[in-house]
């Protein structure tokens, strides 16, 4: 780390800095999250930005469309570097430097990370000591709980932090019944059912990397049995994972695990099944039911580590079987379901929000 920084830091001395780049990472590797939002922020406002050259950095190009005909790198290529070295201005939701140090001195970077946290994260986490973003000039924050998680496990200033909310999370603050009528067609689903996300978060990788797997343990016969008559679920795969175990999918439990927009499946969902994920944040802005189902809990709390005891501070606690998630979804009271996400979950942990794309590029190329 410390030799190839120092490598970077003397190459960045013969890249002179474009004023008028900006790079992009949205998980280094897809054009999604906050980033797009910002992105796609500065593409409607071409009257102030319309002046700047944006890169992409992705890990598929070929397929990858994207509005506005940015430039296109493959991230962590030697092509990539180069580019942040040039780049005056870099937004991303994972460290761009790819845990490396060479930040040039007048580069501007806003980092609106990717999520409230249910896991411990940087250097909380498995016992790593290597996050150090004390060269942000930006970092989004929803929340005081938030905030002081991200100073102590990312090393960030708190004299950086925009009290803003995730940019990508704007939309859920307006979403309307017409908006997720008209997506639900679009989506192909019923009308005449309700729906269903089950969002679960990945799991840590137990063959060194090669995988990171996830079974589930849904009866697919059972779901369909007992909710098919009333709902439609949606599936949908944390982008690390890359080996699914034990779901067969058909009319009843569908797979949106490559649908690109997350926040859609938000919008039409009627209720959210997930366990440590931070989708579970993100989707009470919508004040709609959440159910926790962590049949892993002590595992994944021992192991990985939580910041939350879900078992008191989840609006019903944690469901450890399908048989109680299933339970749970056909005896709840809807609007006391609801509300319990409102107190417990949105009014507790996040308190900025909605504006948070404006707020963010304002800041980025302010004088």
């Amino acid at each position: 780390n410390f030799t190839v920084s120092t490598a970077m830091r003397f190459i960045g001395l013969f890249v002179k800095m474009d004023k008028e780049m900006v790079i992009f990472s949205g998980h280094s590797r897809r054009y999604n999250d906050s980033p797009r939002a910002i992105y796609e922020y500065m593409l409607a406002h071409p009257e102030k930005y319309g002046q700047y050259k944006c890169v992409w950095a992705l890990e598929d190009l070929e397929f990858t469309e994207i509005p506005g005909n940015p430039i296109k790198v493959k991230s962590d290529t030697l092509r990539y570097f180069i580019l942040t070295l040039k780049a005056k201005y870099w937004v991303a939701c994972v460290n761009i430097e790819r845990s490396l140090h060479y930040k040039k001195k007048g580069c501007r970077y806003l980092n609106t990370w990717h999520g409230t946290p249910f896991k411990c994260v940087g250097n909380d986490a498995g016992g790593r000591r290597d996050y150090d973003f004390d060269t942000l000039d930006y970092f989004c924050y929803a929340g005081k709980y938030e905030g002081d998680i991200f100073s102590r496990a990312f090393n960030v200033r708190k004299d950086v932090m925009i009290p803003s909310g995730l940019p990508r999370n704007d939309e859920l603050y307006h979403v309307t019944d017409n908006e997720k009528t008209l997506l639900k067609q679009q989506l192909g689903l019923p009308l005449n059912k309700k729906v269903i996300l089950y969002a679960p978060t990945w799991r840590d990788s137990v063959d060194n990397g090669r995988s990171c797997s996830l079974c589930p343990p849904v009866d697919v016969t059972k779901w369909e049995k007992e909710l098919g008559d009333e709902y439609v679920i949606l599936f949908r795969m944390h982008a690390y994972t890359n080996k699914l175990m034990g779901l067969e999918f058909n009319d009843v439990i569908r797979d949106f695990s490559s649908y690109p927009t997350i926040n859609d499946l938000f919008k039409v969902a009627d209720l959210l099944i997930s366990d440590y994920s931070a989708a579970i944040f993100d989707y009470a802005i919508l004040e709609r039911p959440i159910i926790s189902f962590a049949y892993d809990y002590e595992e994944y709390r021992d192991l990985r580590g939580l910041y939350i005891d879900m078992e008191k501070d989840m609006p019903n606690g944690i469901c450890r079987t399908e048989d109680d998630v299933i339970r749970h979804i056909k005896t709840m009271d809807y609007a006391e379901e609801s509300l319990k996400t409102k107190i417990m979950v949105k009014d507790k942990y996040l308190e900025f929000g909605g504006n948070a794309t404006k707020m963010c590029v304002d800041k980025l190329f302010e004088e």
